[in-house]
């Protein structure tokens, strides 16, 4: 099976890239960058990964964001439909829908994403929905949450060396609940949809099975790092003082951080998993993250 990727030289594209081309795929990386990009006419498959991610630091000019991840997939999509390509597999996120979650996240969630990033995908999401879909193809709009595996940075990483240089964690005081988003079962679950035909289009959240809260996952991290857990409960309303003091002069604990770090943000991967035809994923939330943090440690 031939699959053409976009975006294959990030985190999730390298990634993919290795996974497909290991189990068999023959795999042709696409730079959208190129002003004479194509398609190869005799490819199964199209995996849409190119896009311009959250800039958590907030110095990305808006319009970068809807330029990036909503007129290049319109374009790349055009072309998709009057190819011979069968499946069109597109990764949006689950910030294309919402911020913040105070339930659990399905896939019928009205959007309404707050931030430039969040709307340019959700916009994306829209055009992609608004085609009529050619007889014999297929389109998949993936929305995963928080990605993670070996080489990958972000909060998770920021988290890490907090424990590693034996930083007391100072918001054992929240309790929240989220989902994270292991790479292998990532991998995996991508390769089911191009294997299985019998998986249907649609809009599919991608998760591990379980919830963690950040608490738990400073546990998982001192653990896998033979560290000490050496969290402490300030009280909340201390810490939002210093957070609003970190927005004014660029304190790394500024709102933003304390938001990710401590928010609910459960999403469901029940649909894809009956989709697959499975009750579990290959590997737990903890085995992921056990894995990432490894490779942090083996730097």
């Amino acid at each position: 099976m031939k699959i053409e990727i976009t975006g294959a030289s990030g985190f999730v594209g390298n990634n993919l890239l290795k996974y497909l081309s290991n189990s068999s795929f023959l795999v042709n990386p696409v730079s959208l960058r190129s002003l004479n990009w194509e398609l190869d006419a005799n490819a199964d498959a199209v995996i849409h990964l190119a896009g311009k991610a959250h800039d958590t630091k907030n110095t990305s000019d808006a319009s970068e964001y809807f330029k990036v991840n909503t007129e290049l997939t319109k374009e790349l999509f055009d072309v998709f439909l009057q190819s011979e390509v069968k499946d069109f597999i597109y990764f949006s996120s689950v910030k294309a829908v919402a911020d913040e979650v105070s339930e659990v996240l399905l896939e019928n969630a009205l959007g309404s994403p707050k931030t430039p990033y969040g709307q340019s995908k959700l916009q994306a999401e829209e055009y992609i929905l608004s085609k009529e879909i050619p007889q014999g193809k297929r389109v998949f709009i993936i929305r995963p949450c928080m990605i993670h595996g070996p080489g990958n940075k972000g909060n998770l990483n920021l988290l890490y060396n907090v424990v590693n240089k034996r930083i007391p964690y100072p918001l054992a005081a929240f309790h929240n609940e989220r989902s994270f988003l292991g790479i292998d079962n990532l991998n995996f679950m991508i390769k089911e949809i191009l294997v299985n035909k019998n998986i249907q289009s649609g809009v599919y959240n991608f998760a591990d099975d379980e919830v963690l809260s950040t608490n738990d996952l400073v546990q998982i991290i001192s653990s896998t790092a033979n560290k000490k857990n050496l969290s402490i409960a300030i009280p909340k309303s201390v810490i939002n003082g210093i957070a609003k003091l970190g927005d004014l002069v660029k304190f790394p604990l500024n709102s933003e951080t304390i938001q990710k770090l401590t928010e609910n943000y459960r999403v469901s991967n029940q649909k894809i998993k009956s989709a697959i035809g499975i009750e579990k994923l290959p590997f737990t939330a903890q085995q992921g993250l056990e894995k990432t943090i490894k490779s942090f440690t083996n730097k």
